[in-house]
């Protein structure tokens, strides 16, 4: 009996420990993705535009573009009524319109090509992807297949699979 009060005493101040001292606690990974424009506003993007994650990452998009309000929102038909180009496990998910320097943060947990898009500048190409994880992990979904959902120049702005697993990041002037 004094051997299992022990053990609960112990574990007991363990669990007080770690709630006691939460810095100890590894952080979750956190990567931002900036909104950006040029000073006119004839041009805007995402940096980086195509990102490989972990399952668990939390990205912060923040708008970094002085002229421009954005959004960042994903291909989902709860939202806007647009094609689904996220995994099905994945829980949709839109920003809202961002003001410069205002931010947004969405964890990603279901593996997979995440697409997403600023609402009122998608037709300018203002569209990324986030690759949560590897194909072959348990319920990994790959790229939407293409479709009439998307005009052509929409769906080219999209950054390979294959290049972001490679890099781990797209920038705009990385693509062909």
């Amino acid at each position: 009996m004094m051997a299992a009060r022990r053990q609960f005493l112990m574990l007991g101040g363990g669990v007080f420990a770690t709630l006691g001292f939460p810095q100890l606690l590894p952080a979750a990974p956190v990567e931002t993705v900036e909104m950006k424009g040029t000073a006119r506003g004839e041009s805007v993007w995402f940096a980086p535009m195509g990102l490989a994650i972990a399952a668990g990452t939390t990205v912060r998009f923040v708008n970094h573009d002085p002229g421009n309000s954005h959004t960042a929102t994903a291909y989902h038909p709860a939202l806007f009524d647009r094609a689904r180009r996220i995994p099905a496990a994945a829980r949709p998910w839109d920003s809202d319109f961002l003001l410069p320097d205002e931010s947004f943060s969405v964890t990603f947990e279901a593996p997979g090509v995440h697409d997403f898009y600023c609402l009122p500048h998608e037709a300018a190409g203002m569209v990324g992807r986030i690759v949560v994880g590897q194909p072959g992990d348990p319920g990994w979904e790959g790229a939407a297949p293409d479709g009439d959902d998307l005009d052509p120049e929409v769906r080219a702005a999209f950054p390979p699979v294959e290049a972001i697993l490679a890099r781990g990041r797209i920038l705009r002037g990385d693509m062909p």
